[in-house]
């Protein structure tokens, strides 16, 4: 259906796409804001109903993954109270770091300072999503789950809304019987907050030329969650592990964190800039849990969830531009993400807010150009966020060439306040640091797993909870399916079939040929095949809403 055919039009001050903590907190503070407008009888005459959110999973939670432990800073600002009623899981007791060998467990003497803990809590992400909601609803804004921003509505130099995914289209792109068009939904001011890698965002920072001093730089996070035997790790205990099973010249870690009720979360981050084409962050996972520093806390236990999500850590050096005539980006989208704490809730959290600050004078002024909006990096620049950010701009980038040589590039940045060597330090976009392939691809195999300890994508996929309609248009758009069939076999082996961690991509032979299968039903959202293909032909947009994972427990 194209934009020009009839469509329901509906009309709102603000229009905010993404209800993870970014989102819904700038849905809240406005609705604060307002409310203490109408108080005092200001004018213009402002209403929180005229606040939407578009959350594209089947509820508020679904699609939030994290590592989940959370700095309190933003949220303390925002609800005051929040200790009375958030859904925590338990706050953190304890901090440890390991490097591992293939056999052995080295704990370091000190927990090194950004992987100090105490003060922070361990939480669902998608918990403090749903209790996030509540409020926001309670204040009278309105959330539409299920409800996906499939395209944005582009006026002048800037945005003016967005046309929601139509619904009930089969794989053809076909009107099936239950054929609903999306909505035309305008608004005075959109918020982008889809969190990484967001179609949306792309598009938009790509149209409008809004990119950073550096291309953003993404890790992939794979984690599970168990349900493990009585005692094997405290609730509040956090460790962190750098090495095995991860070779020097990789950027990227694994983490445990003792949760209650005898669970933990567990998971591998991995740079996706490493130079293997033929690496697979899902099998180098599974092989983590073989440990015997992981395996004693693992053995007897249950699998309960899994999932996986790319990251965004480029950090200061990548932000876009974050406004436009009629728009801003927050949270992950912004590249608000501290890839040395590998925390960025708490800053999802801020950035919401500030953006919330903006949007309510923009709307008092009744401008809401980029003119008017831009005082968001002013906020920002002046807020907690820029002081955080700002001493690990190079963070990332100096682990460009492995692990030892980031290692002494961050030691130099702490004693110089971040700048390092060479600030800013330049680096490529990860997709770009593929190394071509000698001689022909080997044979592709998975990851089978014992199916005890370690399990094969699909299974793990199962336990991701994902779920789509199976007969609609394929959400994994590859532009140009000649070049998977011939030349990326011969120069990168296909690496679709080792990045993703969810199974979605298979070259089957077919009378004599590869050709490209998409299994677009296992996809978990985690963006890392719009991230990492490199010739950056796969384009990853909203399937109907309400698929993909569901990570209610997570």
């Amino acid at each position: 259906m194209s934009l020009s055919e009839n469509r329901e039009k509906l009309a709102a001050d603000v229009l905010i796409v993404g209800a993870g903590p970014a989102g819904l907190s700038c849905a809240l503070r406005l609705a604060q804001l307002i409310q203490q407008h109408n108080r005092a009888q200001r004018l213009p005459v402002l209403s929180p109903e005229n606040i939407f959110v578009l959350e594209k999973g089947r509820e508020l939670g679904s699609h939030q993954l994290s590592g989940a432990i959370l700095d309190p800073r933003g949220l303390r600002e925002l609800v005051p109270d929040f200790a009375d009623s958030a859904p925590f899981d338990t706050p953190v007791t304890s901090d440890a770091a390991y490097f591992l060998t293939a056999h052995r467990a080295w704990k370091s003497p000190l927990a090194p300072p950004p992987l100090h803990n105490r003060g922070n809590y361990i939480v669902s992400v998608s918990d403090l999503a749903k209790w996030l909601g509540s409020l926001v609803e309670k204040a009278g804004a309105s959330i539409f789950t299920q409800t996906a921003g499939r395209e944005l509505l582009y006026e002048g130099q800037g945005i003016a809304g967005v046309i929601t995914d139509d619904k009930g289209l089969d794989k053809n792109g076909q009107h099936k019987a239950n054929f609903s068009p999306g909505y035309e939904l305008r608004a005075k001011v959109t918020v982008l907050a889809e969190g990484p890698r967001g179609s949306l965002t792309k598009d938009l920072v790509n149209r409008c030329k809004l990119d950073g001093i550096n291309p953003q730089i993404y890790a992939v996070g794979i984690k599970e969650l168990w349900k493990v035997a009585s005692g094997r790790i405290r609730a509040g205990q956090v460790m962190h592990t750098l090495g095995w099973p991860l070779a020097p010249e990789f950027f990227g870690g694994g983490w445990l964190y003792g949760m209650t009720a005898d669970r933990v979360s567990l998971g591998l981050v991995v740079g996706l800039e490493y130079h293997d084409p033929l690496f697979d962050a899902h099998a180098a996972f599974q092989k983590l849990k073989t440990h015997p520093f992981v395996r004693r806390i693992l053995d007897g236990g249950e699998l309960i969830r899994y999932g996986a999500k790319a990251l965004p850590e480029g950090g200061w050096y990548s932000m876009p531009r974050v406004h436009v005539d009629g728009g801003l980006i927050i949270g992950d989208s912004a590249s608000l993400l501290n890839s040395q704490r590998l925390k960025g809730i708490h800053i999802a959290i801020k950035s919401g807010m500030l953006a919330a600050e903006t949007i309510y004078e923009a709307l008092c002024a009744g401008d809401c150009s980029a003119r008017t909006l831009s005082t968001l990096k002013a906020k920002i620049d002046q807020s907690w966020i820029k002081q955080e950010l700002w001493p690990v701009r190079n963070f990332h980038q100096g682990f460009r060439h492995g692990l030892w040589r980031g290692f002494a590039h961050a030691a130099v940045q702490l004693l110089t306040g971040g700048r390092g060597l060479v600030d800013p330090m330049r680096v490529r976009a990860g997709h770009e640091e593929y190394h071509k392939l000698h001689g022909a691809p080997p044979p592709f195999a998975r990851t089978l797993g014992d199916r005890v300890i370690t399990f094969d994508p699909l299974t793990d996929v199962y336990y991701s909870g994902t779920r789509h309609e199976e007969d609609q248009p394929c959400h994994l758009v590859v532009l140009q399916p000649d070049i998977c069939h011939g030349r990326c076999r011969r120069e990168y082996g296909n690496p679709c079939q080792y990045f993703c961690p969810a199974a979605v991509f298979e070259m089957v032979l077919e009378q004599g040929e590869y050709r490209l299968k998409i299994h677009a039903s296992n996809c978990v959202h985690c963006k890392t095949c719009d991230v990492a293909d490199p010739y950056q032909i796969i384009n990853w947009v909203p399937p109907e809403g309400g698929g993909g994972p569901s990570y209610v427990e997570m």
